[in-house]
């Protein structure tokens, strides 16, 4: 049997990371603990998310684009040792790959992340611009606001709606799920299949479109570093729904799966190198 397929359109950046004591004030030069590069992303991050907690069942594809520099070469190679299909990840020529600088406060585990798109942006605002490269057979497709696109229907779309910003009331009849955080809440839902909002440390709240409503708790751990926390929990809960697209979908269950590989993201450093991946969740 063929495997169920996941597709993601999003931003591939790399990643400038640099712990502090503190996060600095306007003005102030501050004494960094540590700096480090590595891939990254919300879409990148979230598909290797999807990737790492993925069994056999479950393949894996990125729609993208990176520059035609160092960094967008080392990106291709990088989601081939994934197991990420990047044929459809188009580096362009003359353009520079996305670059995010990620300040993380050593205190809080919190982070502030300042991002430029670079060729993430390249995508013309045609219908078909991102979307046309997506494979058919793919039934699961995530996408977050990191890059401009519009909404296809006929696949279970997941939008992950970060950063936030308004949409427009057309957007939603294209939506199946929505995965957004507090901050992200205020401004924007309504979906027809589900609703998920993260709460950190106080785990999440969750409605769907049949009436099933709920929280699921956050699990007990040290927070570290919680910069792909988000991304992990989306690919954790987008590999769950590939796998079952049908009325018979376990909300629960695969929200507790996205909130334990979540949990083991934010007590490592880092953002694509602490995602987990499924040998290391004990799932019942």
């Amino acid at each position: 049997m063929a495997p169920h397929q996941v597709a993601v359109i999003g931003s591939l950046n790399v990643d400038f990371i640099i712990r502090t004591p503190r996060v600095p004030e306007a003005g102030e030069t501050l004494t960094a603990h540590s700096f480090d590069t590595g891939f990254g992303g919300k879409g990148a991050n979230q598909a290797v998310a999807c990737a790492r907690l993925a069994d056999e069942d479950v393949k894996v594809s990125m729609v993208g684009q990176v520059g035609d520099d160092s960094f967008g070469a080392d990106y291709l190679e990088a989601l081939k040792r994934e197991g990420i299909d990047g044929q459809d990840v188009r580096k362009l020529e003359g353009r520079k790959t996305g670059v995010s600088t990620i300040i993380v406060d050593d205190a809080t585990g919190e982070n502030r992340i300042l991002f430029a798109p670079n060729a993430n942006y390249a995508f013309t605002e045609e219908y078909s611009a991102a979307w046309e490269l997506v494979p058919d057979e793919v039934e699961v497709v995530v996408f977050q606001m990191e890059m401009p696109s519009k909404v296809p229907s006929g696949k279970h779309v997941i939008l992950n709606p970060a950063p936030a910003e308004i949409l427009p009331e057309s957007t939603y009849k294209d939506i199946d799920t929505l995965i957004l955080n507090q901050s992200e809440s205020a401004l924007l839902a309504g979906v027809k299949d589900a609703v998920i909002i993260t709460l950190g440390g106080d785990g999440l709240v969750y409605a769907t479109a049949s009436g099933l409503s709920g929280r699921v708790a956050a699990r007990k751990v040290k927070v570290v570093d919680t910069t792909a926390a988000g991304d992990t929990f989306v690919g954790g809960y987008a590999v769950q729904r590939a796998k079952d697209t049908g009325k018979s979908f376990d909300h629960g269950k695969a929200l507790e799966f996205a909130t334990l590989a979540a949990s083991k993201t934010v007590e490592r450093e880092g953002a694509m190198a602490a995602i987990p991946r499924l040998s290391e969740l004990h799932v019942d």
